[in-house]
C-alpha cells in the first residue's frame, strides 16, 4: 500500500484557494494564525517579502511558492519593514467579499505583485512525524521547480486556471493544490533533515515493509518482535533503525496512529464506539476511551458529538 498515501487521507487533507491578489506599492498585511492548516503563497508576478515572528524572512519572485507548515502568523509586503494591517482589516477596507481578486493600492499594474494565496487543511486532532517534521517555512523557488517536473507542471496548471473564469476553475485549483502539497513534501527534503530521514524510511526496504504493515493492519497485536520478524531484522536492530529514521518507536507509532485511524472513523462513518475500538486494535472501548481521551482531552462520544 501507499503509506504517505493513506496517512494523508486520514489525517484529512485538503486543499482550499482563498483568493487572488493584485497588489499595488506599497503594501503590507499580517496573515493571522490558522490551526491545523498549511498555509501557502505563489507569486505570479512581482515580488513578495515574506517575514515570520522568529525574524526569519524570504523573498519571492515570479514562479516561488512559500509553505507555512504550521499555519503561524506572518506578513506578506512588497518590501521589508512596512507596517502590516491585519488581513481581516485590509479585507474590509476594500470591500473584499471572497469573489474574485483581491485589489489593494492603485498604483502601475504592470508593477503590482499578483499571487495565488491558498492553505491546506487537516483534520482536527491530526499529527504525525511527517507533520511535526516539517519546518517553519518551506521555500520552492522557479530554478528548483525546474529540477522537479511534477510540481512545476501542477504550479503552472494552477497558475493557468486560477485567474480563469471558466466555470469549474476554482474546484479544479482546489484538487490541484493537494497534488503541490504531496509534491512540495518531495522538493523540500533538501530543507529539512527530519522530513528527509521520515522520507527515507518509507522507501526503506525494512522499516518501508513495517510501516507497510501497521498502516495495512492497525488492528493487529503487533509486537516489536513480531513487526521485526517480518521484515527479517533483529529485535534490536529494528527498533533502533526504525526510531531513527521515524523519530518515534515502532509501538508508540503503532499506538498513535491508531488514535488517528478513530479520528478518521469517527468522523467519516457511524460505526460505533465499540466498532472502532475493535477496528484500531483495542480490546475493549473501555481501554479505548481512555487512550482517547488522554490524547485529545476528550472521549470518542464528546468528539463525535461536537463534529455534528
Amino acid at each position: 500500500m501507499d503509506v504517505l498515501d493513506d496517512i494523508l487521507g486520514t489525517l484529512d487533507l485538503k486543499g482550499a484557494l482563498y483568493f487572488r491578489t493584485d497588489f499595488s506599492a506599497p503594501w503590507a498585511v499580517t496573515v493571522p494564525d490558522l490551526a491545523q492548516a498549511a498555509r501557502f503563497h505563489l507569486v505570479i508576478q512581482g515580488r513578495c517579502h515574506v517575514a515570520f515572528p522568529s525574524g526569519a524572512s524570504v523573498d519571492l519572485g515570479p514562479g516561488d511558492l512559500v509553505l507555512i507548515p504550521r499555519g503561524r502568523s506572518h506578513v506578506l509586503a512588497d518590501d521589508a519593514g512596512r507596517t502590516a494591517a491585519p488581513l481581516e482589516t485590509v479585507l474590509e477596507s476594500v470591500g473584499y467579499d471572497g469573489q474574485g481578486v483581491l485589489v489593494v493600492g492603485g498604483g502601475d499594474p504592470h508593477a503590482a505583485t499578483q499571487m495565488v494565496c491558498g492553505h491546506f487543511t487537516f483534520r482536527h486532532g491530526a499529527d504525525h512525524p511527517i507533520l511535526r517534521a516539517l519546518p517553519d517555512h518551506l521555500l520552492t523557488t522557479a530554478s528548483m521547480r525546474a529540477r522537479q517536473p511534477w510540481l512545476d507542471e501542477t504550479l503552472r496548471l494552477v497558475a493557468q486556471r486560477v485567474f480563469s473564469d471558466e466555470i469549474g476553475s476554482s474546484a479544479t485549483v482546489t484538487r490541484l493544490s493537494e497534488v503541490v502539497f504531496i509534491e512540495l513534501l518531495r522538493a523540500g527534503i533538501a530543507q529539512s533533515a527530519d522530513l528527509r530521514s521520515i522520507l527515507e524510511a518509507f522507501r526503506d526496504h525494512q522499516i518501508g515493509r513495517a510501516l507497510q504493515l501497521i498502516h495495512a493492519r492497525p488492528s493487529e497485536a503487533w509486537t516489536v518482535e513480531s513487526l521485526a520478524a517480518e521484515v527479517g531484522m533483529s529485535r534490536s536492530r529494528f527498533a533502533e533503525r526504525f526510531r531513527d529514521l521515524m523519530a518515534v518507536g515502532p509501538i508508540a507509532y503503532l499506538a498513535d496512529w491508531r488514535l488517528q485511524k478513530a479520528l478518521s472513523l469517527l468522523g467519516d462513518t457511524r460505526s460505533s464506539v465499540q466498532q472502532v475500538a475493535s477496528q484500531t486494535g483495542y480490546q475493549s472501548s473501555a481501554a479505548f476511551t481512555r487512550a482517547f481521551s488522554g490524547k485529545f482531552g476528550l472521549a470518542p462520544t464528546e468528539y463525535r458529538r461536537n463534529l455534528d
